[in-house]
């Protein structure tokens, strides 16, 4: 048998088996999520400690540029041949970019991929799937209204100016919060902490994202020209895929708990800020009045940040958010996210049965 037909039935037999492992969710968790994964995470993140900037951003460059070589000797090939597939030479064409492709999925799949298959992480942590109502959403929207404007308050007036956190600063006050975290439950237990800037702000920023995990480096990585008060929840949230947590709306709520527990004021400020985000649309959906009522008991530092949010997707984000949504609503569907984008507002329902004891509900 010819090497590279050789290597490609191999390669497409390991391409089966993962495919088939990933039908059962307990398989999953007992021989990746509890077996391998830690492991290789673990390693990527203490290999990729030792460079300062992201190495997972040259490794996409170098696979891109390889991806690209391939094509480009490939159509040469092409043009200098009329056969498709096999040969003379016994080298057949087709079979290197297939192989290729078979070695991504693989890789990919191995280093991060099936997490997306795990058991839900709610779930595990004992959190209720229980329905609201939109009387019940609107009482969680007070709540988050009253905490947010008590941590205010309580913030060193000199933070409510622009905080310039360093990448170090935030990667140490996550891994701190995480730390805490684990000591009452194994869950959050975080070794080999690495949280890097993105490579290209500018560039991140015009495509609309907020940070990034990097399955071949291991790096969680935060855009830093994001304003100071959703850097500590990003970080924690990317921190949270490293652990394994794949699906988005599971790193929201793994960022949400790690933020809020942090004893920074900052980080439990950006915790509660950024899913007050998710609430308050939820209730612009369901109860446009009490939308308009949450908003002007808003204290008003956290409705300045609100504006400079605003002002500075609208100045960077341009046309290109549109199209990368509708890229990443298809890419959650293939993994199993059947509610695409909308996924993300799963942490409200979770946010509810989180504080549904602590609610005021009007009497009937």
């Amino acid at each position: 048998m010819n090497s590279k037909i050789r290597q490609l039935a191999i390669t497409a037999f390991l391409a089966l088996l993962l495919y088939l492992v990933g039908l059962s969710p307990a398989l999953v968790e007992k021989l990746y999520v509890y077996g391998s994964y830690p492991i290789t995470s673990a390693i990527q993140r203490f290999l990729s400690s030792f460079f300062p900037f992201s190495l997972g951003d040259f490794l996409y460059i170098i696979l891109v540029g390889y991806a690209l070589y391939s094509v480009i000797n490939g159509v040469k090939k092409l043009s200098k041949t009329k056969k498709y597939f096999g040969g003379s030479s016994n080298k057949p064409l087709l079979i290197q970019p297939i192989n290729f492709l078979l070695i991504l999925y693989v890789t990919f799949k191995l280093l991060w991929g099936l997490n997306y298959v795990r058991l839900p992480i709610a779930e595990q942590l004992g959190i209720s799937n229980e329905k609201y109502t939109t009387a019940q959403l609107v009482a969680l929207g007070d709540y988050m209204t009253d905490r947010i404007n008590k941590i205010q308050a309580e913030r060193n007036p000199d933070t409510l100016i622009q905080h310039i956190y360093s990448i170090t600063e935030l990667e140490t006050k996550a891994a701190a919060s995480y730390k805490q975290l684990a000591a009452k439950n194994s869950f959050f237990k975080y070794n080999n902490p690495s949280l890097k800037p993105v490579l290209n702000s500018w560039l991140v920023t015009k495509i609309g994202l907020e940070g990034y995990y990097n399955p071949l480096s291991g790096e969680a990585n935060a855009n830093m020209m994001l304003n100071a008060a959703n850097l500590p929840f990003v970080a924690c949230h990317e921190i949270s895929h490293q652990l394994g947590i794949a699906r988005e709306d599971e790193a929201n709520l793994i960022g949400y708990l790690v933020a809020t527990a942090s004893s920074d004021l900052d980080f439990k400020y950006s915790g509660n800020y950024c899913v007050l985000k998710n609430v308050l649309f939820e209730i612009g959906v369901k109860s446009p009045a009490d939308y308009v009522r949450l908003r002007k008991k808003i204290n008003a530092a956290t409705l300045k940040d609100f504006k400079a949010d605003k002002e500075f997707w609208r100045k960077y984000n341009s046309n290109m958010f549109g199209y990368m949504e509708t890229t990443l609503d298809q890419f959650l569907k293939l993994n199993n996210q059947q509610k695409g984008v909308e996924s993300y507002q799963d942490i409200v329902l979770w946010l509810y049965n989180i504080h549904k004891k602590a609610l005021k509900l009007p009497s009937r």
